[in-house]
This record gives C-alpha cells, structure tokens and sequence, in this order.
C-alpha cells in the first residue's frame, strides 16, 4: 500500500478509546493489589481502608514483645571484650542484660529503642520545665572553631580531655564538651539586643564528647552522651542572681517529678569558671564525688570546697558534717562577665547605651539522669524506672497457649484495645507479651527484668463471672486483684509526658 495512503488512514484513526480502555483495566488492578496512602487531618500519611474484596485480617495489638528490638545479653558484663579495662556497677549491668544499651566501643554505646523511648520522656519532662522557666530550644553545632576556644584560652585549659581534630585545609577545630564561647559569640553578633529582650535563656540538649581517660559504669561515666546546657544573659548582678535560682529551682523541681532524691551542694567552679557553682547530687554508693551534709540543717557541700578535716556546719554551726558519696546529674554556674567581656557580647541599656550581659550557664547530663535514677532504684534483679521514664507503662501477660484458661487470651487484647480507646493517652505505653509458648512465670520474670512498671496477668480470674485481673505494681511488688472497671481506674491515674 501507498505510504501516503497509510499515513492518511492511520492519522484519522484515533487511540483515545483503546488508551481510556487500557488504563481503566490498570487502576482496577492497583487497586485490588495495593493500599493506597492518604493524608489525615495532620497531614501526615495513613493507610487508607483495605478494600472489601480482599482477605480481612482480625486487628492485632500493634506492641507485641515479640517484636520488640531489644536484644537480651545474659553474658557476664564483666567479661564482655568491648569493656576490658571498664570498672562495670548496677546499672550498666542490668542495662546490657535487659537489651537497653549495647556497647560499641570504650566510652561510647549504642541506645536501644527502649532506652530511646525514655530519654524523649526525659527531654520532654527537661522541656517542661526549661521552657517553664523562660528557656529558649537552639541547637548548636558540635563542631566547634578551634579560634572560639583560643580565644577564650580554654583550648590549652581543658588538655587531654578535649577531642580535637582538622579539616581537610588544616583548619583546627573541636567536638564541643559544652558551649561557652558558642553560644556567646552568637550573642555577640545580635547588635539590637535590648535590656527589654532580658533576661534571656537559651538552651540545647545535644550530644557531648568527652576524651575519658577511663571510661566506666556506662552511661554514668562515657566519652559520648547527651546534656542539656543553658545559657542565660542578663542586664545586672542582681538579675543574674535570680535568673541563677530560679534554674535552681527548676532543676528541684525536676528531681521531685521523677522521684529522685537530689541534693544541691556547693561546688568549685573548675574550668569553666565563674562566681558562684552548685552541683546536684544524686546520693549512691558508686558515686565519685564526695559531699559532706550536715543534718541539722540544709547545708550540703563538695568536699573539694572546704577543708577536709572539717567537721562542724559553717551554716547552723551546730550540726555535724557527714561525709557520703554522689552521683554528679546537675551543675550551675555564675558567670558573670567572663565570657560576654571577651566576646563582646553587648545590650542596649535604658539609656540606650551599650553594657556587656551577665551570664549564667546551668548543665543537666541526660544520660547520667537516666543511668543514675537505674542506679538507684533498681534491684539487683530487675530495674526500676522513674514512673515518667519508663519505655511503657504496662505489659499485659495472656496465659500460655494450651493451658486450661487458654481462652482468656482474647481478653487480653480485647483489654488493650479498651486502654487506647478510652485512654488515648495510653496508646503505644502498653505492650502485649504476645510470647505464649512460654510459662506466665517466666515472662513475669523478663517483666520484673525490664522494669514495666504495671504487669497484668490475664489467667484464671479473667474467666469468672466478673473478670479479674491480676496487677503487679513493680515499684513496691505490691500485688492486686482488680476488676476491669479498677483496672481502668488505675491506670487511669498513671501519669504520662
């Protein structure tokens, strides 16, 4: 056929028909084949509703402990050849073996998904109470100029201890242990800062480096870990002062909601300087520091700020000074002018004429929070969290697969259901311990293990009549029989951040 007739024919006969045909049979097939994403009201991606023609799937508790990533290690911590020359304590120990942390090298671990989940609580429990108080949420990097900290003379002052390192060009700069000169020379560059603006608090929680000599008891003592410091800048001494204590406060009052017994003890300001220091301490046997306390009064201090052989109270000068150990969690700095004057970091006064700030500088080490609170609550079989901190707040047991009350396992989830619809605040804090194969006794075992601080046993009681549930309240080992309706009520006053 003629090529010209071919291409005339052809032109005239249109695809559109077939094209719609094809794609129609296309978007039928995804359909079936695939769920579709779509957006909620947050705006955030959901799953969009299985369609009717496929296999329905009876809903299952989406925390199992099954999938749970959290690695048991029953080794003897002690001998674990990544801790070699590492003294090892409590919480270390009960860390590791439960799957919370896993080393990785001297100083340095990774943070399982369990111990993530707490340290968020613990951020967002800090946050409360920062952001209470006026505190301002910045990051800054951990990679900081080598000139900052010359300039300030603290690259030669912090020795050994500080991580150093070049750039490609030979440029040094440091892995920051804290952020003084930082977060100054960011002030400094604000040239309207008015005294109206102040005072001003800032604040991060990063990570921090630290070149240990000698890496021990885990997160207590590391190379590498979470802080939160604050920076505050003021218009006057006097105002700094009260900036000062109103930290201080916030800091007890952090301490007082997780259930911590901390004390505030004078302490040196070291290298970092300043007028006034206070440390919080944490009271425990492995504690490196010692505090002399007297218990007339509210007088407590570092023995690294008096004299040794002292024994009489400087406050109420009748009490006696006894000599305990602490875990270092809090510290609190006056700063004064130290940095600001060498920065140059200025406000316009009322006068409208420029003054440098006073500062403060106020440090919270979140990984020793959390190790140090394991520390000192826990047994040596099992630990035990702050409420506020613990990864979830309930395991629920159903009974073992195959036994005589086998068929209250569907109230087990029936009952975890019941929890996130009535309780939202709830959903993703209960773990169903999905591992049936199991005797109720050994995995009450793992759960006094891991610390929940409720576990329910769905068993016998559950069957009867009006159902009963088992509770074991982990913090005191205190054990109750609850009906459904007590058992909501109970966890209904469990609190959560």
């Amino acid at each position: 056929m003629n090529q010209t007739v071919v291409a005339v024919l052809w032109s005239g006969f249109t695809m559109e028909p077939i094209m719609n045909l094809i794609w129609q049979r296309v978007f039928q097939r995804l359909h079936r084949t695939s769920v579709l994403p779509r957006r909620n009201h947050s705006g955030c991606a959901e799953h969009a509703t299985v369609p009717a023609s496929t296999n329905s799937r009876q809903i299952k508790p989406t925390l199992l402990v099954s999938r749970l990533y959290q690695p048991s290690n029953l080794r003897d911590v002690g001998q674990d050849s990544r801790l070699q020359g590492e003294m090892t304590c409590k919480s270390q120990r009960l860390m590791q073996q439960a799957g919370l942390i896993h080393p990785s090298n001297p100083g340095c671990y990774y943070y399982l998904p369990a111990t993530v989940r707490s340290l968020e609580k613990l951020v967002r429990v800090i946050d409360q109470e920062m952001q209470g108080i006026g505190g301002q949420k910045l990051d800054m990097p951990s990679l900081c100029s080598a000139d900052l900290w010359k300039t300030s003379e603290r690259w030669d002052l912090m020795g050994k201890e500080l991580f150093r390192l070049k750039d490609r060009h030979g440029v040094d700069y440091c892995l920051g242990p804290t952020h003084e000169e930082a977060v100054t020379t960011l002030v400094a560059h604000q040239t309207t800062l008015s005294y109206r603006q102040l005072p001003l608090l800032l604040y991060q929680i990063t990570r921090k480096f630290r070149d240990e000599p000698k890496p021990k008891f885990g997160l207590l003592r590391g190379r590498e870990f979470y802080m939160k410091d604050m920076y505050s800048f003021d218009v006057s001494e006097e105002a700094a002062y009260e900036t000062y204590e109103s930290v201080c406060r916030a800091y007890t009052r952090l301490f007082v909601r997780l259930g911590l017994r901390c004390v505030q003890v004078q302490a040196d300001t070291g290298n970092i300087g300043g007028k006034l220091s206070h440390e919080f301490q944490l009271p425990a046997d492995i504690g490196e520091d010692r505090l002399l306390v007297c218990g007339n009064c509210s007088f407590s201090a570092n023995v690294e700020t008096m004299s040794s052989d002292r024994t009489d109270c400087p406050q109420c000068k009748t009490g006696t000074l006894v000599e305990s150990k602490g875990i270092e969690v809090g510290h609190t700095f006056y700063l004064g002018k130290k940095y600001s004057h060498i920065f140059n970091a200025t406000f316009s006064n009322a006068q409208n004429k420029p003054s440098i700030v006073e500062m403060g500088c106020y440090g919270l080490g979140v990984t020793r929070i959390l190790a140090a609170a394991i520390e000192v609550l826990s047994t040596e079989e099992g630990i035990r969290w702050p409420g506020l901190l613990a990864p979830y707040q309930a395991c629920v047991l159903p009974p073992k697969k195959g036994s005589k009350v086998d068929e209250a396992a569907v109230l087990a989830e029936e009952l975890i259901h019941t929890l996130g619809e009535t309780m939202p605040r709830l959903r993703g804090e209960v773990v169903l311990d999905d591992r049936t194969q199991m005797t109720i006794g050994k995995r009450l075992k793992d759960a006094s293990r891991l610390g929940y601080p409720y576990v329910i046993v769905v068993g016998q009681g559950a069957l009867e009549e009006t159902p009963r549930f088992e509770v074991i309240f982990q913090q005191t080992g205190e054990t109750m029989f609850l009906s459904k309706d007590g058992l909501l009520d109970l966890l209904g006053r469990v609190e959560t951040v």
